[in-house]
């Protein structure tokens, strides 16, 4: 261990599910690092929709994980576990984690931290893991989208759905996005959309078809599921892929299944949280070499929404369950 580390440190936990009042500090013991791991003195903790899912009770952390909420964060790392390279000591990282992100240190296995290069902010580098993992897996490689292709992606503004934009345009892919409202559209637009749908004021659905010429899209990155899945397959062209990550919208859903065999559709879906750390990590490798690039030449950046200190948890919650947010919402704990 390294010295300097506290042996205990401020956690943002809850004692039952609930609103986001349940979100409180509290004094906890600085967690000390295992074989593979380094302990990270968190500087920035991205927030993310899991987060709310966690607090509220539906979404329990995997076994081993910590049960504070925060699936990304940048830092410092302070300590190393066994086995670690003693050159990471001191070095300013972010990095996926399974849990324990809001807090003022936080465990990370070595191989999933990514190097904050020289000009990107901590707090923006806070608020790249859990949507670049996500983004990249779930399109590049479950929806294995191919430069040219056009793909539709549902909550344009969000943290994934401007991600996907970036990093989409950056791979060659049209994306065209849905949102809430014409100042969300706008925005989407300025982040890089080639199209944005108003989808309390339009058929996504018939623009899809319109904007595409009839053809449809390549894949569709879906955060809605229920009865979006099957106006989402109508919007795929034949050999289209949709892709499920969130079940906001409901977790049932009624298709033509005719219809996936006859056009040759692909359902899947993926939540990243529980993989192995063995998965995390060739993912991660994979992101240092075809999207980190782009992070380190200043292209790629995260459309930031709103800092929050870390003891104002509870309102960077509230924000985010009201859906006026454009972008990534991050916890300060430095």
């Amino acid at each position: 261990m390294a010295t300097q580390v506290p042996e205990t440190m401020t956690a943002i936990g809850f004692d039952a599910p609930g609103g986001p009042e349940v979100l409180r500090p509290a004094v906890a013991p600085v967690p000390q690092p295992g074989e593979g791991q380094v302990l990270i003195r968190v500087a920035f903790a991205g927030v993310n929709r899991p987060d709310v899912i966690q607090r509220q009770g539906f979404y329990p952390p995997p076994p081993g994980a910590s049960p504070l909420p925060g699936l990304e964060v940048s830092g410092t790392i302070v300590a190393l576990g066994q086995g670690v390279d003693a050159a990471l000591l001191g070095q300013q990282v972010c990095a996926l984690v399974a849990g324990g992100g809001y807090a003022e240190y936080c465990l990370a296995e070595a191989p999933v931290c990514l190097p904050v290069p020289t000009g990107l902010s901590l707090a923006e580098a806070a608020a790249l893991p859990e949507t670049l993992f996500t983004v990249w897996h779930n399109v590049f490689e479950r929806g294995y989208v191919a430069d040219g292709e056009t793909i539709l992606v549902h909550g344009g503004t969000s943290g994934i759905g401007s991600m996907a934009v970036m990093l989409g345009r950056l791979m060659g892919v049209k994306v065209i996005v849905t949102c809430g409202g014409t100042d969300k559209c706008a925005a989407a637009l300025e982040i890089g959309a080639a199209a944005a749908i108003d989808y309390k004021t339009q058929d996504f659905v018939e623009e899809v078809k319109r904007l595409t010429d009839g053809r449809g899209v390549a894949m569709v990155l879906d955060m809605v599921a229920g009865d979006y899945v099957a106006r989402n397959l109508a919007c795929l062209a034949d050999d289209g892929r949709h892709v499920t990550i969130a079940v906001q919208g409901g977790l049932q859903a009624t298709i033509n299944m005719a219809e996936v065999m006859r056009r040759r559709l692909m359902l899947t879906g993926s939540t990243l949280r529980p993989r192995s750390n063995t998965f995390k990590a060739l993912l991660a490798q994979e992101i240092a070499q075809h999207a980190w690039p782009f992070v380190e030449s200043g292209q790629l950046r995260p459309v930031m929404d709103r800092i929050f200190p870390l003891s104002d948890a509870a309102a960077a919650h509230a924000r985010m369950e009201s859906g006026d947010h454009v972008g990534k919402i991050v916890l300060a704990a430095g």
